[in-house]
């Protein structure tokens, strides 16, 4: 079902959330899953710096 995407990390996220669901954890699988995910977090923040997105969707939200 989990298809690979341009976001390293994510297969391997997505087939151990699928195991996780079906009783079936691989902490193995699951560590190197997420170590991807922030190796990708930092890279990106080390290219684009901070997003701070979610102060401004709260400020506009309640603004509105």
């Amino acid at each position: 079902m989990a298809t690979d995407t341009p976001i390293t990390g994510r297969h391997e996220l997505e087939e151990s959330l699928e195991r996780a669901a079906a009783g079936k954890r691989d902490p193995e699988k699951m560590r190197k899953a997420l170590d991807e995910l922030s190796r990708s977090r930092e890279d990106t923040r080390k290219k684009i710096g901070t997003v701070d997105i979610a102060v401004e969707l709260i400020r506009d939200a309640r603004d509105q």
